[in-house]
C-alpha cells in the first residue's frame, strides 16, 4: 500500500485481540494515534486504509466519489475470494453483487423497489406486532427463569424477536425459520465456515426460489409478494437473481445487527442504572435513548470503499481503487463530534448524527425497523422483568471476535 503523506503508526489488524478484548479502548487508542491508519482485517490479509475519525468516516460514507463496488476494487479481488470459498461459478453472483456491494443504476433501482416496503407509514403498522411477538417471548422468558434459573437473553430474546419480525415482513414461513440462523452465520462469516459455504448458499438459493413459487402461485401482503408482482409486470426491472439475493440478503442483515444490538444495550443499562432510572421514570425517554444506544454499537465498521480517483482524506493521498474502510465504533465516539463520547446518556441530544445506520447511498434500509424494535423490546424487557440483573460477573461475558460488529455469544440473566 502506497500513499503520498508519511504515516509512522504500525498496521492494525482489526481481529487482533487487542481490540477484539476491549474495542472501545482499542479504538480510542487508534483514533487518537492518527486519522488514518494502515491495516488489514486479520494478519497476512490483504491492506487497507482505516478511517478513524467522525468527519472523515463521514465523508468516506457519503462522499460519490467512494464506492462499495467499482471496477477498481472490488471487482479484481472476487474471483479470488469466491475461489478459496469454492463458490459454484454458477452461485458466485449471488454473493458477488448484494445490495449493499453495488452502486449507481442498479443500487438505485433495487432500493427504490425494497424501500416501498420500509416506508415509516408501514414500519408503524408493525408496532402492534412487534408488541405481540415480543410480549409471548417474555411469558416465556418468565416460564423459564421463574425458580430462579439463569436465561440467556440472547437465545430468548436478542435473537428470536428480530428474526421473527424480519421474516414476517418479508414473507418467510414459520415453519421454515430455523434455517435462516444457521445460513446467516454461515454466510455472514464465511471465512469461519469456508468448507459449509457452498452447500450453504445452495440451501439458501433453492429455498428463496421455492418461497418466491409459492407467492407466485399464493401472493401475500409481503415483500417477496411485492418483488413477484414487479416481475411478473417487467421484468426488465428485476431479475430473478436480483430477487433471490435481496431476499437472503435482507433478512439476514435484518436480523443479525438488531440481535446484537439489543444485547450490547441491556449489558449498557445494567450497567449504568442511572440511566436505567431515568428511562424508568420517563419511558418517553425510550427513543432518544435507542438512538444513543445504536451510538455506541454494535458496528464497528463499515464494508470498505473505493475511490474512484486520487482523494486526500484525513491529511494523507489515498490512490484510486484503494481500499478504505470506515471505522463507525471510532468515529462515533470521537470527543471532536461528541462530549462525553465514552459515556452513555439516554438525555443525549436526540440527533441522528451517529453513524451506526450508515450515510449516504447506502444507509441502512431497514433502520426505522430496527429502531422501533429496539424500543419495543428493550422498554417491555425492562418493565416486565424490574428487577433483572446479570447472572454472572461482567468479565464472565466478553465480547466475541465476529468482523465488523461488537456482540457477545449469551448473557445469563436472573430475571427476579
Amino acid at each position: 500500500m502506497t500513499a503520498t503523506s508519511e504515516n509512522q503508526a504500525e498496521p492494525v489488524a482489526l481481529l487482533c485481540p487487542e481490540l477484539t478484548s476491549d474495542p472501545f479502548a482499542g479504538y480510542a487508542r487508534m483514533r487518537e494515534q492518527a486519522p488514518m491508519l494502515t491495516g488489514t482485517i486479520v494478519d497476512g490479509g490483504p491492506p487497507l486504509w482505516l478511517v478513524t475519525r467522525y468527519d472523515d468516516v463521514r465523508t468516506v460514507l457519503t462522499d460519490p466519489r467512494f464506492l462499495n463496488n467499482p471496477a477498481a476494487g472490488p471487482a479484481r479481488n472476487s474471483s479470488s475470494i469466491m475461489k478459496m470459498l469454492n463458490i459454484p461459478s454458477d452461485l458466485v453472483e449471488y454473493l458477488a453483487e448484494k445490495l449493499m456491494q453495488i452502486d449507481g443504476a442498479d443500487h438505485r433501482r433495487q432500493r427504490t423497489m425494497v424501500a416501498k416496503v420500509f416506508t415509516a407509514r408501514r414500519v408503524a403498522r408493525l408496532r402492534p406486532q412487534i408488541e405481540r411477538i415480543t410480549g409471548a417471548l417474555l411469558d416465556e422468558m418468565a416460564e423459564a427463569g421463574r425458580d430462579g434459573a439463569p436465561v440467556d437473553l440472547m437465545k430468548a430474546f436478542c435473537y428470536p424477536v428480530p428474526i421473527t419480525v424480519i421474516c414476517e415482513l418479508v414473507g418467510i414461513d414459520e415453519a421454515d425459520r430455523g434455517k435462516w440462523g444457521e445460513w446467516g452465520r454461515v454466510l455472514s462469516t464465511p471465512q469461519e465456515y469456508r468448507e459449509q459455504v457452498p452447500t450453504v448458499l445452495r440451501e439458501c438459493v433453492d429455498h428463496v426460489l421455492e418461497v418466491i413459487a409459492r407467492r407466485r402461485a399464493e401472493p401475500r401482503d409481503d415483500l417477496i409478494s411485492a418483488l413477484v408482482q414487479v416481475q411478473d409486470e417487467d421484468g426488465d426491472r428485476l431479475s430473478e437473481r436480483e430477487m433471490v439475493t435481496l431476499v437472503f440478503t435482507l433478512v439476514i442483515t435484518g436480523y443479525e445487527t438488531t440481535t446484537y444490538m439489543l444485547g450490547n444495550s441491556v449489558l449498557a443499562l445494567l450497567e449504568n442504572p442511572d440511566q436505567l432510572a431515568l428511562l424508568r421514570a420517563d419511558p418517553a425517554r425510550w427513543p432518544q435513548a435507542v438512538t444513543e444506544l445504536m451510538r455506541l454499537g454494535p458496528a464497528q465498521w463499515g464494508l470498505p470503499r473505493y475511490p474512484t480517483e486520487e482523494v486526500v482524506v484525513g491529511g494523507v493521498t489515498i490512490p484510486a481503487g484503494s481500499p478504505v474502510m470506515p471505522l463507525i465504533i471510532a468515529a462515533n465516539t470521537d470527543p471532536r463530534a461528541y462530549d462525553n463520547p465514552d459515556k452513555l446518556d439516554v438525555c443525549r441530544a436526540a440527533q441522528q448524527n451517529h453513524l451506526g445506520f450508515g450515510q449516504g447511498a447506502h444507509y441502512c434500509l431497514g433502520a426505522p425497523l430496527a429502531i422501533q424494535e429496539a424500543e419495543v423490546a428493550l422498554e417491555m424487557l425492562f418493565t416486565r422483568f424490574p428487577d433483572l440483573s446479570l447472572a454472572v460477573d461482567r468479565e464472565q461475558i466478553p465480547w466475541v471476535p465476529r468482523p465488523g460488529v461488537t456482540q457477545v455469544a449469551e448473557i445469563p440473566l436472573r430475571l427476579a
